[in-house]
Protein backbone atom coordinates (compact mmCIF):
# COMPACT_ATOMS: atom_id res chain seq x y z
CA UNK A 1 0.00 0.00 0.00
CA UNK A 2 1.04 3.34 -0.91
CA UNK A 3 0.18 5.87 1.95
CA UNK A 4 -0.36 9.30 1.25
CA UNK A 5 1.59 11.52 3.39
CA UNK A 6 1.63 15.23 4.07
CA UNK A 7 4.15 18.38 4.73
CA UNK A 8 2.85 17.76 8.71
CA UNK A 9 3.35 13.93 8.61
CA UNK A 10 6.52 13.22 6.65
CA UNK A 11 9.39 13.18 8.83
CA UNK A 12 7.43 10.67 11.18
CA UNK A 13 6.34 8.56 8.29
CA UNK A 14 10.39 8.56 7.03
CA UNK A 15 11.93 8.41 9.90
CA UNK A 16 12.42 4.33 10.19
CA UNK A 17 13.57 1.65 8.40
CA UNK A 18 13.78 2.12 4.18
CA UNK A 19 11.10 4.42 3.12
CA UNK A 20 10.28 5.94 -1.05
CA UNK A 21 8.31 9.02 -0.79
CA UNK A 22 6.62 9.28 -4.69
CA UNK A 23 6.69 13.24 -4.93
CA UNK A 24 4.06 13.71 -7.65
CA UNK A 25 1.25 16.20 -9.20
CA UNK A 26 -1.78 15.68 -10.53
CA UNK A 27 -1.39 17.93 -14.09
CA UNK A 28 2.02 15.61 -14.31
CA UNK A 29 2.12 12.95 -17.24
CA UNK A 30 5.28 11.16 -15.97
CA UNK A 31 4.21 11.00 -12.50
CA UNK A 32 0.67 9.14 -13.75
CA UNK A 33 2.85 7.07 -15.64
CA UNK A 34 5.13 6.42 -11.98
CA UNK A 35 2.39 5.92 -9.75
CA UNK A 36 1.18 2.28 -10.83
CA UNK A 37 4.68 1.10 -10.77
CA UNK A 38 5.37 2.28 -6.93
CA UNK A 39 2.13 0.42 -6.36
CA UNK A 40 3.49 -2.69 -7.73
CA UNK A 41 6.16 -2.18 -5.80
CA UNK A 42 4.58 -1.49 -2.51
CA UNK A 43 2.70 -4.81 -3.27
CA UNK A 44 5.76 -6.75 -3.56
CA UNK A 45 7.97 -5.02 -1.46
CA UNK A 46 5.51 -3.27 1.50
CA UNK A 47 7.34 -5.94 4.01
CA UNK A 48 10.89 -4.61 3.30
CA UNK A 49 9.86 -0.98 2.40
CA UNK A 50 7.53 1.66 3.49
CA UNK A 51 5.92 3.04 0.93
CA UNK A 52 4.47 6.65 0.43
CA UNK A 53 3.18 9.57 -2.05
CA UNK A 54 3.17 13.29 -1.55
CA UNK A 55 1.35 15.87 -3.94
CA UNK A 56 3.93 19.25 -4.07
CA UNK A 57 1.16 21.45 -4.77
CA UNK A 58 -0.67 20.49 -1.84
CA UNK A 59 2.62 20.22 0.07
CA UNK A 60 5.30 22.55 -1.43
CA UNK A 61 7.02 22.50 2.30
CA UNK A 62 8.97 19.45 2.39
CA UNK A 63 9.91 19.32 -1.62
CA UNK A 64 11.21 22.81 -1.02
CA UNK A 65 13.08 21.52 1.92
CA UNK A 66 14.58 18.44 -0.03
CA UNK A 67 15.59 20.72 -3.65
CA UNK A 68 12.69 19.04 -5.43
CA UNK A 69 12.50 21.03 -8.50
CA UNK A 70 11.68 18.94 -11.00
CA UNK A 71 8.52 15.92 -10.71
CA UNK A 72 8.19 12.92 -10.38
CA UNK A 73 10.77 12.76 -7.72
CA UNK A 74 11.48 9.57 -5.76
CA UNK A 75 13.11 10.25 -2.25
CA UNK A 76 14.60 7.19 -0.94
CA UNK A 77 15.45 7.21 2.78
CA UNK A 78 17.41 4.78 5.57
CA UNK A 79 16.57 5.55 9.16
CA UNK A 80 15.62 9.24 8.13
CA UNK A 81 18.60 9.86 6.43
CA UNK A 82 18.10 10.94 2.38
CA UNK A 83 19.67 7.74 0.88
CA UNK A 84 18.74 8.21 -3.05
CA UNK A 85 17.05 10.85 -5.12
CA UNK A 86 15.48 9.40 -8.47
CA UNK A 87 14.16 12.04 -11.17
CA UNK A 88 12.23 11.28 -14.02
CA UNK A 89 10.19 8.26 -14.69
CA UNK A 90 12.25 4.86 -14.08
CA UNK A 91 10.66 0.79 -14.54
CA UNK A 92 9.62 -1.39 -11.80
CA UNK A 93 12.73 -3.37 -11.96
CA UNK A 94 15.21 -0.16 -11.83
CA UNK A 95 13.52 0.72 -8.68
CA UNK A 96 13.34 -2.27 -7.26
CA UNK A 97 17.49 -2.16 -8.04
CA UNK A 98 17.83 0.68 -6.27
CA UNK A 99 15.88 -0.30 -3.21
CA UNK A 100 17.93 -3.58 -2.65
CA UNK A 101 20.86 -1.63 -2.04
CA UNK A 102 19.29 -0.27 1.22
CA UNK A 103 17.12 -2.90 2.20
Amino acid sequence: MVEAITDANFEEKTNTGVTLTDFWATWCGPCRMQSPVVEQLADEMGDKVSFSKMDVDQNPETARNFGIMSIPTLLVKKDGAVVDSIVGYHSKEQLAKILDQYI
